[in-house]
């Protein structure tokens, strides 16, 4: 059974960075896409950054390129998300997930929710004007 993890949301103030991390339990590390998404009030949930944890395979959302860096720790069996440059509107829920597939080396699909089986309960972004 896969368990995901997420910590590391707070408050800050815009321009401000925060780095959210998701523990992985379950021997899930490998041939496995894992990727970050958000969602805020009234909005549907949209996906931020993934990785393909075997080749490092990295793909982002237009919103957060140049400003969010995916990356993973092995030995940690950790993902990470550091966010830069924070803004009010990426203020939401943010959600780690996983999936034993290879569909997020696709740049059409790593983005797709339906793909991903495992899902974390979430940890609150909220940034302030």
């Amino acid at each position: 059974q896969v368990q995901l993890v997420e910590s590391g949301g707070g408050s800050v103030q815009a321009g401000g960075s925060l780095r959210l991390s998701c523990t992985a339990s379950g021997n899930i590390f490998g041939r496995y896409c894992m990727g970050w998404f958000r969602q805020a009030p009234g909005k549907e949930r949209e996906g931020v950054a993934s990785i393909y944890i075997l080749d490092g395979t990295k793909y982002y959302a237009d919103s957060v390129k140049g400003r969010f860096t995916i990356s993973q720790d092995d030995a940690k069996a950790t993902l990470y998300l550091q966010m830069e440059d924070l803004l009010p509107g990426d203020t939401a829920m943010y959600y780690c997930a996983a999936d034993p597939s290879t569909f997020c080396r696709s740049p059409q699909r790593w983005s797709e929710k339906i793909e991903y089986n495992y899902w974390g309960q979430g940890t609150q972004v909220t940034v302030s004007s």
